[in-house]
């Protein structure tokens, strides 16, 4: 049985792990965006679809690393963007609490506009936390638990190599 000491294109068994959580994390949540879209008409605002675009770089860059050396790099990254997803979920979940002003113009007078899906009112909450707000906590999350499991493998390694 070959290590991932003296084969660096494996994975260890944390970084498999960190990978497959790099790509079922941002799948899933688009899953999610797209059923709540097109099964109940819960549609996206801009500040919405800004987080979708870091999901589907998560999801390429982790695909990447199941065939790209060096696979580790590329799943930190899909962490990233995942990350990334989750700050702009938090920003817009203040955006709808009234914590802060849209950059947009979607925080508009008119309740009566059919232009745009307003970005400062929730289309759905559970327990008080709208669908940007959800996502913060879920990506979030899931980022810190990708860097955490990739770290595992740094530390078995210096564990090995003393």
């Amino acid at each position: 049985m070959t290590s991932t000491l003296s084969n660096p294109g494996r994975l260890a068994r944390s970084d498999k792990l960190a990978q497959r959580l790099a790509l079922a994390i941002p799948a899933l949540l688009l899953a999610g965006a797209y059923i709540s879209e097109y099964g109940f008409g819960l549609f996206p605002c801009e500040m919405c679809w800004w987080q979708r675009y870091p999901h589907f770089a998560a999801v390429g860059l982790a695909l990447v690393s199941t065939f790209v050396p060096p696979k580790r790099v590329w799943i930190g990254l899909a962490a990233l963007a995942i990350f990334v997803s989750g700050a702009i979920g938090a920003y817009h979940a203040g955006v709808e609490y009234g914590w802060w002003e849209s950059p947009l113009g979607c925080t508009g007078n008119d309740p009566f506009s059919l232009e745009f899906v307003r970005c400062d009112q929730a289309a759905w909450t559970l327990i008080g936390v709208s669908l940007a707000g959800w996502n913060a906590f879920v990506s979030i999350g899931s980022a810190i638990a990708i860097w955490v499991l990739l770290l595992a493998r740094d530390s078995q390694t210096q564990e090995k190599r003393a």
